[in-house]
């Protein structure tokens, strides 16, 4: 019997895909539109300090392209590398969109890395949870602390797979698992995707599911890649549930000839 898989499942909500991408380096909202539609993503993700959602009156608003009755807006704390500026990123965001709760945390170390800053990550996730916020959240690869965030209340935790925007793929799929493990919230891979086969790996591991930006936007046909992306992650998932093989040093014949005559 073929194993049934189940939606996604963030905060009291179901989404049929497990892709999930930013609205950051397009050329135009009106490609990134067309991004998202080609990945067939029903989230997107959204960096409060430099995307338009009408805190700039007299710009053109992402939302105008991108309605969030047809998609669920994620609010990112891109750029802020403290707690506090977090924290104030996530109330200006739940102003600008009418009490939205579910937000993306992402406090950085140094704009050389974007390496995640997980002491003040945990401060903010804390500060956060208890103001009501549902919190997604971006961190290191450490088993430990996803561990401590789950125990927070963040609804999802987010590892990254290798450094923001690097392109590099899943560097320590062992932490991955770890990870996976023992979490009983959505494990999302966040960063570090560069290509189709790069989701595909996260997926099989057992990820939940997959966030990117950077492998979509600056990719040659940003279009085509999203469509490649929503493939990638839905045959990595099927090949998750399906069970690959086990690994063996020797050859297995294909077909065993034990028993046959010749």
């Amino acid at each position: 019997m073929t194993p049934q898989d189940s939606p996604l499942l963030i905060a009291g909500r179901h989404y049929a895909s497990r892709l999930i991408i930013g609205s950051g380096k397009y050329q135009s909202f009106e490609q990134n539109r067309d991004a998202l539609v080609a990945s067939g993503a029903q989230m997107i993700t959204v960096a409060i300090r430099r995307v338009n959602l009408g805190q700039n009156r007299n710009e053109p608003s992402l939302l105008e392209v991108i309605s969030p009755q047809d998609y669920t807006i994620l609010p990112n704390t891109a750029g802020c590398y403290t707690a506090a500026d977090a924290v104030r990123t996530c109330r200006m965001a739940r102003e600008l969109l009418d009490g939205h709760k579910l937000v993306k945390l992402e406090v950085l170390g140094d704009q050389k890395t974007l390496y995640p800053n997980v002491t003040e990550t945990l401060v903010a996730a804390e500060e956060l949870v208890k103001d009501g916020f549902d919190v997604m959240v971006y961190t290191s690869d450490d088993p430990l602390i996803a561990k401590r965030l789950e125990e927070i209340g963040c609804v999802a935790v987010m590892p990254l797979g290798a450094p923001i925007g690097s392109g590099l793929g899943i560097r320590n799929p062992y932490n991955i698992r770890m990870i996976l493990e023992n979490a009983k919230v959505p494990i999302i891979v966040d960063a570090g995707v560069g290509t189709a086969s790069d989701a595909a790996i996260a997926m099989e591991l057992g990820c939940d599911g997959v966030l990117m930006n950077t492998a979509i936007a600056e990719a040659r046909h940003p279009v085509l890649m999203a469509s490649a992306m929503k493939k990638a992650v839905e045959s990595g998932r099927e090949a998750f549930l399906a069970g690959r093989m086990p690994r063996r040093l020797y050859a297995s014949a294909s077909s065993p000839v034990d028993g046959t005559f010749f």
